[in-house]
């Protein structure tokens, strides 16, 4: 191909690398209130801007297949949250401050993590030095669901202090991770076992209660908290609470008081799962 078409090429390319900036430039100056964007809204958006672009290079070949590479980030966005179970549903930005080469922003994000939901505010100052670019996050706020453990409380506060987002999204993934099993795990046992199983709080809730027809006044109850450090790791922690009727002679009695004991050397030895089944088989008089 002659060298003269790769120069209109070029030159095309220029142009249109000119004007965007101009745009983004232009944009800035005008935008200084918050401006709020959904999945959809962003979707259509980058549809409308590809349509737009493919309009003004008619009659040449694009410089680059902004279709596949659309595709190819929507893909990318997907493939994220379905591994991280987080999904941004919301996200506004405000500029508080724009000189030649520092910018400071504030923002809002809203999302959910594996039904989760929280909410993060914070400010992004923009430092530019040369060829490089330095940022920095502060004034950090996270505002998770008031009824999660007091735990997380804790490591939300020490999350903030650090200002650190990583942290934030890679722990309460986690976190999140585990309370998704808990639910899956309690949802479980209450399908197979549903006149043995009780779901006081719901699917949510932190504890299962355990009753038999055949044991009357008789109760146990599996506590599932779940413990996160203000590193961020999560454990979870299970224990027995058993409930006797008064009537109970002093021996079993005894046992009885030693079932938390032998319910914790099971979850050492076996899982959680499989504890749990032995234990609700145990009490379901099941040979």
């Amino acid at each position: 191909m002659d060298s003269s078409v790769y120069q209109v090429y070029e030159d095309e390319i220029q142009l249109l690398k000119e004007e965007i900036k101009l745009l983004s430039e232009k944009y800035e100056d005008i935008k200084q209130e918050s401006t709020f964007f959904s999945d959809e809204e962003v979707r259509m958006s980058a549809k409308l801007f590809q349509r737009e672009f493919l309009r003004e290079c008619k009659g040449h070949t694009p410089p680059l297949d902004l279709k596949a590479e659309l595709e190819s980030l929507e893909r990318d966005l997907s493939f994220l949250e379905k591994f991280t179970g987080i999904q941004i549903t919301s996200h506004s930005k405000k500029t508080l401050e724009k000189t030649v080469n520092r910018t400071v922003r504030k923002h809002r994000l809203s999302g959910n993590c594996q039904s989760l939901p929280f909410c993060l505010e914070f400010q992004l100052l923009e430092v530019q030095n040369k060829e490089k670019v330095s940022a920095a996050i502060s004034d950090l706020s996270i505002i998770v669901e008031s009824g999660l453990c007091s735990e997380l409380s804790k490591f939300v506060s020490s999350t903030e202090e650090r200002g650190s987002l990583l942290m934030f999204f890679r722990s309460f993934s986690s976190y999140a991770e585990w309370c998704k099993h808990r639910r899956c795990t309690f949802l479980h046992f209450k399908a197979k076992y549903p006149n043995i199983v009780i779901l006081p709080e719901g699917q949510e809730g932190d504890h299962i209660i355990l009753r038999n027809s055949q044991l009357p006044g008789f109760e146990l109850m599996i506590v599932w908290k779940m413990h996160i450090n203000e590193e961020g790791t999560t454990t979870p922690v299970l224990d027995l609470l058993p409930k006797v009727p008064e009537q109970v002679g002093e021996q079993k009695k005894a046992a009885i008081d030693n079932a938390p004991t032998c319910f914790r050397s099971m979850l050492l030895l076996f899982g959680i799962e499989t504890a749990i089944e032995n234990l609700i088989q145990a009490f379901s008089l099941e040979k």
